[in-house]
């Protein structure tokens, strides 16, 4: 038996036929409720789940209405899958690497280790096999999927301490999710996955030696430059960091071809509006972080070189499953597609202008 069709049979199964039934017409709203994995008012992503809904709100003229639920509010931060999958929530957004152990191929959707910008990401996403890939994993579930958000290229992190080569991971308790946090797994780290409202807590209390979060406009938003200074500002683990919209497929598949374009069209409206947001803020951000102190840093090669072959061990213990292996695979020969001209182009462009302008 299939999940969808155990879902369908079991108590919250009947959850989810209730919530399926047809759309009303006329002046009655179809109510739906998104639960988040962003506690309420957290820079960035909360923003991209609040701005999927209230873009549809407004196109729908009345006839959907989707109401945001923060973590906490409804389920945990890292309970939304399940509560969507069993139609306790008609849909989520979150990061989807929160949920690789439901299935390693979600990781894709928000970043993996040495994988794709923000540019690239939306290239396989909407011009090659990146969105149909989404939404093949996500029916698996009993979801519809969609990119939401993006926060861009991740900082590297907050440490308590300068990192001066891949030893240093040996022992260090540090907050990352997804893949990534896998990578660090493997040089040794005592890697946690936290919600973000949590992270700065366990920074304080030495919980955590350290945490990635997502760039220096969230991340001075969140307080850590209160805590430690060594800061480092380019991270392996999420070249662009897709965030996801998912709606209960039972659900979708009930609203009417309008309703489903307005969340299909919110969602990537979302995903490029928040990009912008968090590219916008960033580098006004780190330059009030330098002044208040902060010591900007880059890891050293020999660091970047240890986490690239603990990556390819970590890609290496998913490949003998066949939709790991098929998203890996189609993912990375877009990339490499897309990188070729972008770095001929836009690369080469950026370094001319950045030496004449000084």
């Amino acid at each position: 038996m299939d999940r969808r069709s155990f879902l369908k049979t079991s108590a919250l199964g009947g959850t989810t036929a209730a919530l399926a039934a047809p759309a009303i017409a006329g002046s009655h709203a179809r109510k739906l409720t998104m639960v988040t994995s962003w506690g309420r008012g957290l820079a960035g992503v909360f923003d991209a789940a609040q701005r999927v809904a209230d873009n549809v709100n407004a196109m729908s003229d009345g006839s959907l209405e989707i109401e945001v639920k923060a973590a906490g509010e409804l389920v945990g931060a890292f309970e939304v899958f399940d509560a969507v999958t069993a139609g306790q929530a008609d849909m989520y957004h979150a990061a989807d690497y929160y949920f690789i152990n439901q299935h390693p191929g979600f990781a894709f959707f928000t970043g993996v280790p040495f994988g794709m910008t923000a540019t690239e990401l939306n290239n396989w996403y909407y011009h090659g096999d990146g969105m149909a890939m989404h939404h093949k994993l996500g029916e698996i579930f009993g979801l519809k999927s969609f990119l939401a958000g993006n926060t861009g290229t991740q900082a590297g992190g907050w440490f308590r301490k300068e990192i001066t080569g891949p030893e240093d991971f040996n022992g260090l308790k540090f907050r990352m999710p997804g893949l990534g946090g896998k990578v660090l797994g493997e040089m040794g780290a005592s890697v946690q996955n936290l919600p973000g409202s949590e992270v700065y807590q366990a920074l304080a209390s030495g919980a955590i030696d350290g945490t990635e979060w997502i760039g220096p406009w969230a991340d001075e938003k969140a307080g850590f430059q209160e805590i430690t200074k060594f800061y480092y500002t380019a991270g392996m683990h999420e070249p662009a960091a897709g965030l996801s919209c998912a709606v209960n497929l039972e659900v979708f598949e009930s609203l009417t071809p309008s309703q489903q374009a307005m969340i299909e069209i919110a969602s990537g409206h979302a995903n490029v509006w928040n990009l912008s947001q968090y590219l916008n803020n960033n580098g006004a951000a780190l330059q009030r972080l330098k002044a208040g102190g902060v010591k900007v840093l880059e890891f050293p090669d020999s660091v970047w070189d240890a986490m690239f072959e603990a990556s390819k061990a970590v890609y290496g213990e998913f490949m003998d499953d066949e939709l790991f292996k098929e998203i890996n695979d189609n993912y990375f020969a877009s990339m490499a597609d897309s990188s070729g001209w972008l770095t001929q182009s836009i690369g080469a462009y950026r370094a001319q202008r950045d030496r004449v302008r000084g």
